[in-house]
């Protein structure tokens, strides 16, 4: 069973059901698919919302080590993402010497702002977290209290660890940052950083039309019944 966490925010709705779908549709093994809501973590998280934090799962994600009792792996991932290769192929990455691992984007950030007119800022290890797998046992100082309290660059940074040699580096294609990353012909992950077809703006962005076709496929009916 690989067990996939993904972000969920009620705005993008419909963008972690295609995600969903893309996941289940190229899958060779059993998933267990959890969605990241914040009112299902009412009572272990209560850290209000930063000025900065354009989604509601800024930090939610981080918890996903100890939802998993800090047992075996799990693979997260944010919800603006679209999968084009079996998921299993990321689950045989697994590697006992990290704690996690990581596509470590050199990500370049020239516009000022991205969906929901959100800021968009610039750091050090942008998006690495973005999907990331989990060696939960390694990963225990993630605890709720932690994760409530922790400053955003403390976990996005990966200040949670002794040191970064234990952050693992996966193939580029487990996320690929469409507007950012280089164009490649072996793209497993599709990333909307700065919006998604689901947006008006974007609507006509790379690998909309994959989207846009695996959204329809999603709502399928097998009958005469508009959907």
């Amino acid at each position: 069973m690989i067990r996939i966490f993904i972000s969920y925010d009620p705005r993008e709705a419909v963008a972690f059901h295609t995600l969903t779908q893309s996941l289940l549709a190229r899958s060779s093994r059993p998933l267990s698919i959890t969605p990241l809501a914040l009112p299902h973590l009412s009572g272990i998280m209560s850290r209000p919302r930063h000025p900065l934090q354009s989604t509601d799962f800024a930090f939610s994600r981080f918890l996903t080590p100890w939802l998993c009792g800090y047992e075996g792996w799990a693979i997260y991932m944010d919800c603006d993402m679209l999968v084009l290769d079996d998921i299993a192929k990321l689950w045989a990455c697994r590697d006992s010497r990290y704690a996690v691992l990581v596509v470590k984007q050199q990500q370049t950030v020239s516009e000022s702002s991205k969906f929901f007119g959100a800021p968009q800022t610039a750091y050090e290890k942008k998006n690495w977290s973005s999907m990331m797998l989990f060696n939960n046992a390694r990963c225990d100082k993630l605890t709720p209290e932690y994760v409530d309290t922790a400053s955003g660059l403390q976990l996005h940074q990966f200040k949670w660890l002794a040191d970064d040699g234990l952050v693992g580096d996966l193939p580029a294609r487990w996320n690929h940052l469409v507007g950012d990353s280089p164009p490649a012909g072996d793209v497993a992950v599709v990333h909307f950083t700065q919006g998604g077809p689901w947006f008006g703006p974007w609507r006509e962005c790379d690998f909309s039309a994959d989207w846009f076709a695996e959204r329809a496929r999603m709502v399928r009916a097998d009958s005469d019944s508009p959907v």
